[in-house]
């Protein structure tokens, strides 16, 4: 069972659950209103003061995110700012009429019709978690006059999500780009899948506890302080031997540079020794590309099989450009038979179990196991389209590792890790930069070391991943890169030091999560 991280990413039906659990148990409605409007008002003023200072303008829909949206006037009014609230539509419910009542003898009001109010910072609360479709009338009206604000320089800050894309990362026309969106107590699906018009996305505690755990199979997301618990420290007495032994298997002619790839991310993350078995024909190639590793040739008997694999590695990498051949299953399947420790599969020893997912779950069992493939990888296992794995790559991921028995690690944005058990871990670090061949077989590199390390496939997985976007994260910095364009693999690679040095520090409350804007 993975241990799980403090945020869930749930759909809305999901966020709802929550949310019911914890009035049935006491907390009034209205009170979670109250503290998810006061916590966003306080993350407003901390993070946009000079924004503030030329006003404020709360957008607010008739449902519980325009209460939510009237507590943040009144909390900003309280404050001494200039607040003026626009609201398109009349409030509906019991709670947004009850805050309504009370921000109103402390804020402005100004009509549709009126001219835009000057702001600074202008605050999306028109539709929340329970929206769905493509907004309409008047709700449409004031998304539009809330994008021509933020084309005039105002700060976009969204309640939850920006309104016009629903939950469960359904994006409607008209909809917003929020430099600053603010949520409560999980992340939506929506977050990380329409994660450009999201902004910086930052979790606030508003006392949902034991709530926002709900004992579903909602996935947990990976941040840096969890991965800090769960990466092993390397001892001040670690020698070669006990920091793991990595093999590699891969090189077919013509791509030994995946393999070259895959051993310097596992030698840069913390392998003791790599070996790499390739075809002859790539031996010299490897040998000069990386003096570090040990290099070999896939193994042609038994014997070589149990000196350079069985009774030497403590973990097993499969597929980094091996080739899609009749060669290629066979070896595979011998190989996995012999090793029975940990495991990774990636590339063409995917593709070689093409429409055969169920077939790999017999010689994966009993183990360590991890398949790490991309969308169209997945696709290609399932004998499935790969616009459907697109679409749901949530149950795609999870369903994946039912049938096979074994963690699957399905790369992309974001990125899903399904274990045998149910559960699933979503790592959302990452560049475009990270979008370009050989990316893959640097994950694959760092995953089978800590999979030598941890034996905990799962873990091993979403701890890699995480590490492998911020190590992207990293390079973009360091070349002051305003997109991908330019930024090379060697310059990811070059970053992996500092993309291992990892802060278990607690975020600064209330903030549970924070997730910087991409695109």
């Amino acid at each position: 069972m993975v241990r799980s991280s403090p945020v869930r990413v749930v759909t809305a039906a999901e966020a709802g659950a929550r949310d019911r659990d914890a009035i049935d148990a006491g907390i009034p409605s209205r009170a979670l209103m109250q503290r998810a409007g006061a916590a966003a008002a306080a993350e407003i003023a901390l993070r946009l003061p000079e924004r503030l200072a030329a006003g404020a303008a709360v957008y607010v829909g008739p449902g519980n995110n325009g209460g939510d949206g009237w507590v943040v006037a009144r909390a900003l009014a309280a404050a001494g700012l200039r607040v003026t609230v626009i609201e398109p539509v009349v409030a509906r419910t019991p709670d947004c009429l009850a805050e309504r009542e009370l921000a109103l003898a402390s804020v402005q009001r100004a009509s549709m019709d009126d001219p835009s109010p000057p702001a600074g910072v202008v605050v999306d609360a028109l539709l929340g978690t329970g929206a769905s479709g493509a907004p309409r009338d008047r709700i449409a009206d004031a998304i539009g006059a809330v994008a021509s604000a933020g084309e005039r320089g105002a700060a976009i800050v969204a309640i939850d999500l920006p309104s016009g894309i629903d939950a469960d990362g359904n994006v409607a026309e008209p909809h917003l780009r929020a430099d600053l969106t603010l949520t409560f107590g999980t992340l939506k699906r929506a977050h990380l899948l329409a994660r450009p018009a999201c902004g910086r996305i930052a979790v606030l505690d508003i006392g949902l506890g034991r709530f926002a755990e709900r004992a579903d199979d909602a996935p947990s997301i990976v941040d840096e302080r969890w991965v800090a618990g769960q990466v092993p420290p390397i001892a001040p007495d670690a020698h070669k031997g006990t920091r793991g032994r990595v093999v590699v298997v891969g090189g077919a002619p013509g791509m030994a540079g995946a393999v070259v790839l895959a051993v310097r991310a596992a030698l840069h993350s913390g392998a003791g020794m790599v070996r790499a078995l390739v075809h002859p024909d790539t031996v010299e190639t490897i040998v000069r590309a990386e003096p570090a590793a040990l290099v070999g040739v896939w193994p042609e008997d038994d014997a070589a099989l149990e000196r350079d694999v069985v009774r030497w590695a403590h973990a097993l990498a499969i597929g980094p450009g091996l080739g899609a051949t009749v060669q290629t299953r066979t070896l595979t399947e011998r190989l996995l038979r012999a090793h029975r420790g940990p495991v990774l599969l990636d590339a063409d020893a995917l593709n070689v179990f093409a429409h055969e997912i169920d077939a790999l779950a017999p010689l994966l069992a009993d183990r360590p196991a991890l398949l790490t493939p991309h969308q169209v990888e997945l696709a290609r296992l399932l004998g499935v389209d790969a616009d459907a794995v697109g679409a749901h790559r949530f149950e795609m991921a999870r369903d994946a590792a039912a049938r096979a028995r074994c963690a699957v690690l399905l790369k992309g944005v974001p990125t899903i890790v399904g274990a045998p058990d149910g559960s699933r871990l979503v790592s959302a670090s990452g560049t475009p930069i990270l979008a370009t061949g050989g990316s893959g077989d640097l994950l694959t590199g760092m995953a089978v070391t800590l999979l030598a390390q941890m034996r905990d496939a799962p873990a091993a997985a979403a701890c890699a991943a995480w590490v492998h976007g911020r190590a992207s994260e990293l390079a973009g910095r360091a070349a002051a890169a305003a997109s991908a364009r330019g930024v090379a693999l060697e310059e990811v690679i070059a970053q992996l030091p500092l993309a291992w040095r990892l802060d278990a520090a607690p975020a600064r409350y209330p903030v549970l999560l924070e997730l910087a804007p991409v695109g």
